[in-house]
This record gives C-alpha cells, structure tokens and sequence, in this order.
C-alpha cells in the first residue's frame, strides 16, 4: 500500500500559503504538491532495481504495481534534481540510482530515450557526459532511431533539449554539437503549423500521413515548447523562441474553460480534436514546466494558465472532485472516458470537421500513479516552494 500521510505533510499544507512563488498565484499549495509528489515517488520505488515502477494502480484487490522504467525514473530524478538544488534531501539513494541508469543503457531505444539520458547525465552527472559521447554516435542518431526518421515530435524535442543541456554545461572534452542540433530544430520545425500547433510526426504513407502530419498530442505540444525554449538559450539562436511563443500562446487559446489541457489537438484547423484523457502529468507537470521557461525567456506570463491547470486538479473540474488522495497522499493519474471507442471518437469526428465533446456522465478518475507525473511536478515547482528539508517517503 502507498504510504499514509505524515506529519511532514501536514506541516507543509500548512505553510503553503505564506510560500513566496516569484508573481506565481500563492493558492496554486506549491509546497503541498512538491510533498504529494515526494511521497508518491516513495510508493513507486523498486529498491532492489534502484529504479522506479512503471506505474501503480489500484483494483479492487488492492495496489498493483508494474514493471521497473528506466525512461520514468530518469525523469523522475530529474525532478529529485531539482528539488535537491532547493535545499531539500530527497528520501532516495540518488547516487546509486545515478548508477543503475548510466551503468546499463541497453534501455535506450529511441531518439527521445538518448535525448532523455543525455538531459539526465548533463543535470545529474555532468562529469560523465563524455562517456555518453563516447557510446552513442549523434551524428547518426537522426537516422539511426526511428522515431528520428519518423520526425516524431516528441523524440525530436527531448533529443534536442538533451543537446541543449549538454552544451549549457560547456564541456571542453565534448564534440561540437551545433550541427545535430540544428537537424533536429528544422525537423522539428517542419512539424508546426501556421497557428503555432505540433503535429504528431511526418511520417510515410498515405493513412498514417493524414492523421499524424495533421493531428499532435498535448505532450508534442509542451516537449517541443521547452525543447526550443532550451535550445535558443544553449545556442544563443532566437528564432526557435517565436515557434515556442508561437504554440504556447496556440495551447492558451484552446485550454478548457476549467483549465484543462485537452489530450489531441487538430494542426489545420487549430482547435481540439479530442478532448480525453486530462492527464494530471500536463496539468500540474509538463505544461508548468514549459510554460514557466517559455515565460522566463519571453517575459510573457502564462501564469493565469498554470493556476487554471492547477486548480484542475484540486477540484475545480468537469467532476467536482479533487484528483489527489489525500488519505494515501497520492494524485491520480487522470481523468477519462468510461468507455475506450470514446477516446478516439472526437479524433475521428474532428477529422470529419463535426466538434464532440463527451458528457461529464460518461467520464472517471483513472486510479493509477506514475513516478514521471511526479518528476515533471518537481521539475516544475521545486524551486518556487519547497517542503520541509528532509522529507521521509519510504514505502512500505
């Protein structure tokens, strides 16, 4: 079972109002999320593996647990960074975890698996950068993975974010980067539409061209806004900022009245394709974390969209109920059709030009947590308001 709430929980729930956020709303409980996410990612450690499940979900006979991800804990630690350089001892033995990930890479298996190994070593590890160099050749990787030749949106952004991390650590013993990184902007870029939104990929064939050249999820949308916004500081370029103020003031449009970012979103005709599922990954995670360095860069505030996505999660949506549990100090994982054809009913309609949009009826909470839901959070918030400076999340 997920561990109960401590006292340290309740300590920082109450703190959270009086936390300066930097002209972030103080309602958005920053401190209170930070402790919920360290919590959860202690129900979510395999010790033995050093690593992080999949996922944990609850059924009727209690919680389940999937298989060990290297690619969710890295992000993971990536949050667990952050929250480290806010002053704060993460529960977990980081450096062994370090080593799990970086003494075993066969996990690779994508263009966004080296992107993520390579934005992990240059945060976490960045004296063993050269090593990464050294195994993988990125000069081919575009090619080598194909999610690369695919122009995958998502792969192409985390490839070139790892880049543009790597080079803001400016390592005299790493090869020139400027080349590659360029490949995956124009590649990237090839993938915007003329109102700002991502397709999904450009990939060959006729059916598979129609829906994904046309159609992006919310994740191609937010990866490729902090991909560039990374990029154009790492290589001092400005354009890749116009792309991203492009889209991030695109996906603004288009939130949800109850501060939703919408699952599938229509390249052509700018608009929601399909509405399900509301992850709490995008709501409290992905979409603070890029928003916030698009903001940092722009000057331009996409804070009103961030407490909307946050007050999402704390109630103020389509079910009137809170996603987190309090009593078992977790968030859950979204919310969804109760039905699965649902899902991919709205894409279908939209591509036939006919708006759907599900009844509140014919939706639920899906009861599972994720460790990169949490990492995304911490990577997000760490630094704006942070729990007590130790915190004990040790799952049972």
């Amino acid at each position: 079972m997920p561990p109960q709430t401590s006292p340290e929980f309740h300590q920082v729930r109450g703190q959270a109002s009086r936390t300066p956020t930097n002209g972030l709303d103080p309602r958005l409980e920053i401190p209170s999320l930070n402790a919920l996410a360290v919590r959860s990612l202690g129900a979510l450690f395999a010790e033995k593996e050093r690593l992080f499940f999949r996922s944990l979900s609850q059924s009727p006979e209690g919680f389940r647990s999937g298989e060990i991800s290297p690619r969710r804990t890295i992000i993971a630690l990536l949050g667990l960074q952050r929250l480290g350089e806010s002053g704060v001892n993460a529960p977990f033995d980081l450096p062994g975890m370090h080593e799990a990930i970086l003494e075993d890479t066969d996990w690779v298996q994508s263009l966004g698996d080296l992107g993520l190994l390579t934005w992990f070593t240059a945060l976490c590890k960045p004296e063993r950068l050269r090593c990464v160099f050294n195994e993988f050749d990125f000069e081919k990787a575009l090619k080598q993975y194909s999610d690369g030749r695919e122009g995958q949106t998502r792969g192409l952004a985390w490839f070139l974010a790892g880049i543009s991390h790597a080079q803001l650590t400016k390592p005299v013993v790493l090869p020139d980067l400027t080349d590659v990184a360029v490949d995956a902007f124009h590649l990237l870029q090839d993938n915007q539409g003329e109102c700002g939104i991502f397709s999904h990929a450009a990939v060959p064939g006729f059916l598979q061209r129609s829906f994904c050249n046309r159609f992006g999820s919310f994740g191609d949308q937010i990866h490729a806004i902090y991909a560039l916004t990374v990029f154009a500081r790492a290589f001092h370029i400005e354009e890749p900022l116009a792309s991203a103020l492009n889209c991030g003031n695109a996906i603004r449009a288009l939130q949800g009245e109850m501060g939703q970012w919408w699952s599938v979103y229509d390249r052509r005709a700018c608009r929601v394709a399909s509405c399900y599922p509301v992850l709490s990954l995008h709501q409290d995670g992905t979409a603070p974390a890029g928003l916030l360095a698009l903001s940092e860069a722009t000057g331009q505030s996409f804070h009103e969209a961030i407490f909307k996505g946050l007050s999402w999660i704390t109630g103020s949506n389509e079910l009137g109920q809170d996603i987190r549990n309090m009593e078992q100090t977790l968030i859950w994982d979204s919310v969804e059709t109760k039905r699965k054809p649902l899902k991919y009913w709205g894409a279908v309609l939209s591509f036939m030009n006919v708006p759907y949009k599900p009844d509140a009826r014919s939706l639920q909470i899906r009861y599972e947590v994720r460790p990169d839901h949490f990492g995304w959070l911490l990577y997000a918030f760490a630094r704006f308001g942070s729990p007590p400076k130790t915190l004990a999340a040790k799952a049972p």
